[in-house]
């Protein structure tokens, strides 16, 4: 039996995660506010574990889990934040001071049991609170997605950003790998510091020795003054390899060094320069199959796969497709329009079932330019017909008769087609299934039996 510690202020919410937890054989404990929670939590014993909800009067629940990391005694104490909307930011911000769980309302009481069971019976500390500055204005890149995958994935980033490690981020083209580094160094410790960005497939290779360390004047011809590299450059803050697969072997074997020794020897000199700086690398391609193929040193793989990040490509996160369009409308709307543009019904219906194989950066790029030549308010389907003229696809071959449906029945229709697919590759594992999808096993039988989809194993 376990003391469960319930801050929230919506009496109906609370009063119900009470009776479940009881019913589960728990203790719980129940505080509207952050202070009531605070003013709980001087009387022994401690909790065990905490569900705090984001929104509070008085201190918001961010702030009340960084009151609770500073208590002694309660560092490690598993939290769980709740949320009725659940945002990049919120998430983010929620994982980086080392929540254990971020979940959106409503909860169901299975749910709550496999969550209580991991908590439990983990119980590990919880990474100590950092002192971060203020998210970045909305103007800054964001890491967007309602998406379950996408979730994960901002949990994880948070949970990266309270470290100093080097951390791998993985994807297709288009998928926002860089966003996500600069999410990543945003809401990190080293924020204040520079955020520096080499794409090392776009400077040939006999220049990216002196790109990325400096040179020494008269190192080579044309060199007439010294020049810092690009780690000197983003000492203190974070330098952003991207397309690290691209680097040739040469480079690779010194670029091993300088993460081992963290110090660089600028080209045509003796001088050994210390460098502090974060490393986050990027690539869409498979470095595994590279070493293989021996292309890539598996030394310098086990140097930057630290932290590992896969960014999803959007096929695979249909939730985010129609939030994103319409984020990406509001993005281009000029402040001199009375009003931004919106996605007509069968729009939607067509982005929300095309297989966008330029992932995010072509769905921004679809909305920047219908958003331009559309001669009114309301964008249809006809002013996205240059997707199709571009060779856009839709996945698996979906049928057009899905486009003359209601929006909600032909989303229906096109993740019940999902499902079963997933379920034919996998021969019926629904484990693997929901892992293919991107949704948690529980979220699968749940969609599974309330759109009627087949159990293959009845």
């Amino acid at each position: 039996m376990a003391n469960i510690l319930i801050i929230d202020d919506d009496d109906a919410f609370r009063e119900g995660l009470v009776e479940t937890i009881e019913d589960l054989g728990h203790t719980p404990l129940a505080a509207r506010s952050g202070e009531d929670a605070l003013e709980r939590l001087r009387e022994p014993p401690p909790p065990d574990c905490i569900f705090l909800d984001f929104r509070l009067p008085g201190a918001d629940g961010l702030a009340v889990l960084e009151s609770l990391r500073g208590i002694a005694g309660l560092q490690s104490v598993p939290v769980v934040m709740l949320t009725a909307h659940a945002t990049s930011d919120n998430t983010i911000g929620a994982m980086r001071l080392g929540a254990f769980e971020h979940l959106t309302k409503p909860v169901g009481r299975e749910e709550i049991a496999v969550l209580l069971e991991r908590m439990l019976s983990t119980h590990a500390p919880a990474p100590a609170a950092h002192a971060f500055a203020d998210d970045a204005p909305s103007r800054e890149p964001q890491l967007l997605g309602v998406s379950e995958t996408m979730r994960d994935v901002q949990k994880r980033l948070g949970r990266a950003a309270g470290t100093h490690s080097t951390v791998l981020i993985t994807g297709e083209t288009g998928t926002g790998k860089e966003v996500a580094a600069r999410v990543l160094h945003r809401a990190s410790a080293r924020n204040g510091g520079p955020f520096v960005a080499v794409n090392c497939a776009a400077i040939p290779d006999e220049l990216l020795e002196s790109e990325l360390f400096g040179h020494g004047k008269g190192a080579f011809t044309g060199a007439h003054a010294e020049r810092r590299g690009r780690f000197e450059e983003a000492h203190g803050g974070t330098l952003f390899l991207d397309e690290v697969g691209d680097m040739p072997l040469a480079m690779q074997a010194k670029l091993l060094r300088v993460l081992q020794e963290r110090e660089v020897t600028p080209l045509g000199t003796n001088r050994q320069v210390k460098v502090d700086v974060r490393v986050v690398a990027a690539t869409h391609r498979d470095l595994n199959q590279m070493v293989s193929a021996c292309t890539f040193r598996q030394d310098l793989l086990y140097r930057l796969n630290v932290i590992p990040l896969h960014m999803p490509p959007l096929r695979e996160r249909v939730a985010d497709i129609l939030p994103l369009a319409e984020h990406f409308l509001s993005t281009t709307a000029s402040s001199s329009e009375a009003a931004r543009k919106h996605l007509s019904a069968d729009a939607q219906r067509l982005l929300a079932t095309l297989a966008w194989p330029g992932n995010v950066r072509e769905l921004a790029n679809a909305m920047e330019r219908a958003s331009a030549l559309a001669p009114g308010p309301l964008l249809t389907r006809e002013d996205f017909a240059f997707l199709f003229d571009a060779g856009v696809t839709a996945a698996d071959a979906i049928p057009a008769s899905l486009a003359e449906l209601p929006l909600n029945e032909a989303v229906a229709r096109l993740e019940r087609a999902l499902i079963a697919r997933a379920l034919a590759l996998t021969d019926g594992n629904r484990a693997e299934a929901a892992r293919r999808l991107g949704i948690s096993r529980q979220s699968l039988y749940t969609r599974m039996a309330s759109l009627d989809v087949p159990d293959p194993a009845s």
